[in-house]
């Protein structure tokens, strides 16, 4: 019998348990620039430490305005978005951008 494979996403959530593996997930989105990919990638950190609602609940955060934040269109806060951050257990680094080096 063949082995099944295990879905993306489980697998995906899994991993995002290990916080080093996290931080690097949280730092390719970053690299890639996009919001949207950024904002998806924290709602999966989310959806990962146990979802928006006990992210809410040690944010202080309104739940559903956590989810509107962190949707495709969102536009969070600064402030929202070091509590999610924060919660989730990775941190938002600045570093020189060797590519804008003078």
């Amino acid at each position: 019998m063949p082995k099944r494979s295990v879905p993306h996403k489980e697998k995906l959530l899994e991993d995002l348990q290990n916080p080093e593996f996290a931080a690097e997930y949280f730092n390719a989105a970053l690299e890639e620039g996009d919001m949207g990919v950024i904002l998806l990638t924290v709602k999966n950190l989310v959806e990962a430490k146990g979802g928006m609602s006990k992210i809410a609940q040690q944010t202080g955060l309104n739940r559903e305005s956590l989810y509107r934040a962190l949707s495709e269109d969102g536009n969070p806060k600064i402030s929202t978005f070091y509590k999610v951050l924060n919660a989730v257990g990775v941190k938002l680094i600045a570093t020189p951008d060797d590519h804008k080096a003078a």
